[in-house]
């Protein structure tokens, strides 16, 4: 680790600094750093699917949650939806197949299928350990374009505090 560390310190003084040494009248103009998330909005609908809207709110990655994940077991098997189909909420757009059973996967809103995430053919156990990581990699299952009524279907999803609050209320039955 030690030599990975010295590879990362900088060769040279950094701009910033050497004004500074330069002149201690000088002043530096700093431009302050925001982050903010990439994934500003995500829902849950009642039969588990998950979706996060763009900040433009044009575009969605959709998925199964950790909740349904965890609950059909180990996934063997998602048959993905096709790209450029048009589904209106509540379609059938794939399924997953575990050791315990097999569930359908619902369109959480209005929309085009854009693109699949083909990672999944041949490791569907990612949706296992990564259900809701739209990230390459992640085990989300569609990225979207969503239609006008798509952006209705969307308001009237969950939010994450009231998806948590659904899933303990499935518990106790």
């Amino acid at each position: 680790m030690a030599s990975i560390a010295r590879c990362l310190r900088v060769a040279r003084p950094s701009g910033l600094s050497a004004v500074i040494k330069g002149s201690a009248y000088r002043t530096i103009a700093v431009r302050p750093f925001s982050v903010t998330a990439a994934n500003a909005i995500r829902r849950y609908t009642k039969e588990h699917e998950w979706i996060d809207l763009s900040a433009d709110k044009k575009t969605g990655i959709m998925g199964i949650s950790e909740y349904a994940a965890k609950a059909l077991g180990d996934i063997v098997y998602v048959e993905l939806p096709d790209e450029g189909k048009e589904v209106n909420a509540g379609d059938t757009i794939g399924a997953v197949e575990s050791v315990k059973s097999a569930a359908d996967i619902n369109s959480p809103v209005s929309c085009k299928i854009t693109q699949v995430n083909l990672l999944l053919e041949e490791k569907p156990g990612t949706i296992n350990q990564v259900a809701e990581d739209d990230s390459h990699g992640g085990g989300w299952i569609a990225k979207v374009q969503l239609t006008d009524q798509g952006l209705n279907d969307f308001e009237k999803l969950m939010d994450q505090a009231a998806y948590e609050e659904f899933t303990a209320t499935e518990d106790e039955h």
